[in-house]
């Protein structure tokens, strides 16, 4: 039994390949992966080919490949549905699909604050209007304001040309 809370080190050296042996095609590692696509590359060109030649036969050999048990174990199950592979051409481009109701309602609730939006700029709301007159009361004191302060400096330049005489 091994003392301590450290794993021992892997025992052995580790071999890396040089780039000269990689080159020379002398490693030691075996270079499998390479072979193996290799191959499955030929395989699919080869399917490739048969399948072009037979149109409808390439249809039968997929129906026959089955996972697992299902190719050794016939199996005739009247609940069983078969998978039915749609077509572009063969779907229905007019038939509109039904929201749910928490699209519909989110979908109201959109446009209704859209007409909203669109009737506060035109000033046909409540608060549009309020808006509006509290921006009328801003102006019109502005304006009552800038007058004073108008008059208030004509006093004073009138004080200073007084006052030179």
């Amino acid at each position: 039994m091994g003392r301590g809370k450290f794993k021992a080190k892997p025992t052995g050296q580790r071999h890396f390949s040089t780039p000269e042996e990689m080159l020379a095609g002398t490693s030691s590692r075996p270079r499998t992966f390479k072979r193996q696509e290799a191959a499955y590359k030929e395989e699919e060109e080869s399917e490739e080919e048969s399948g072009q030649e037979s149109g409808e036969e390439s249809e039968d050999e997929t129906e026959q490949k089955r996972k697992g048990t299902q190719g050794v174990i016939e199996v005739n199950n009247p609940n069983l549905v078969k998978p039915k592979n749609l077509k572009a051409r063969d779907l229905d481009a007019g038939k509109t699909t039904e929201l749910s109701r928490r699209e519909r309602e989110e979908l109201e609730k959109q446009r209704a604050h859209e007409r909203y939006m669109r009737l506060q700029e035109q000033g046909k709301t409540e608060q549009a209007r309020k808006d509006l007159e509290r921006l009328a009361l801003i102006r019109q004191q502005r304006e009552e304001a800038a007058k004073k302060r108008e008059e208030e400096k004509a006093a004073r330049e009138q004080k200073k040309v007084e006052a030179r005489k």
